[in-house]
């Protein structure tokens, strides 16, 4: 399966975990319910990276969205940001649902990648 990544601008410059990686650290930890209301990225600028959605970007979204399992946890860093599952998140909005299934990482693991731009990362 092709890497993906879960990304965020810090001091640091731009940092990447390897969701692959972010989900097998996480696979044990105990799910919990999380309100909808709790997530920020549902009203934050989130997949634009930087550039303007255009109506085929949204589509793919929309595709990812429908396609995509609610019986896998959204994974949560430390702080109740996203991590990896906004696309779930987006479905369980788009449902009507009110709460979503997550797993939460008490400290959050070191990035894989720091100062790398999302480009250069490797996908392969």
């Amino acid at each position: 399966m092709r890497a993906q990544y879960h990304f965020r601008q810090t001091p640091l410059g731009l940092c990447a975990w390897n969701v692959h990686r972010l989900v097998e650290q996480s696979c044990s930890f105990p799910r919990e319910r999380v309100p909808l209301s709790a997530i920020r990225e549902l009203d934050e600028a989130y997949w634009s990276n930087e550039k303007e959605l255009t109506c085929r970007d949204v589509v793919v979204h929309a595709r990812l969205i429908l396609d995509c399992d609610l019986a896998f946890p959204v994974i949560l860093s430390n702080d109740g940001r996203v991590m990896d599952g906004m696309h779930r998140v987006s479905k369980a909005l788009l449902l009507g649902l009110t709460e979503i299934e997550a797993v939460r990482f008490v400290q959050d693991p070191e990035p894989d990648y720091i100062g790398v731009a999302a480009n250069d990362l490797p996908y392969g």
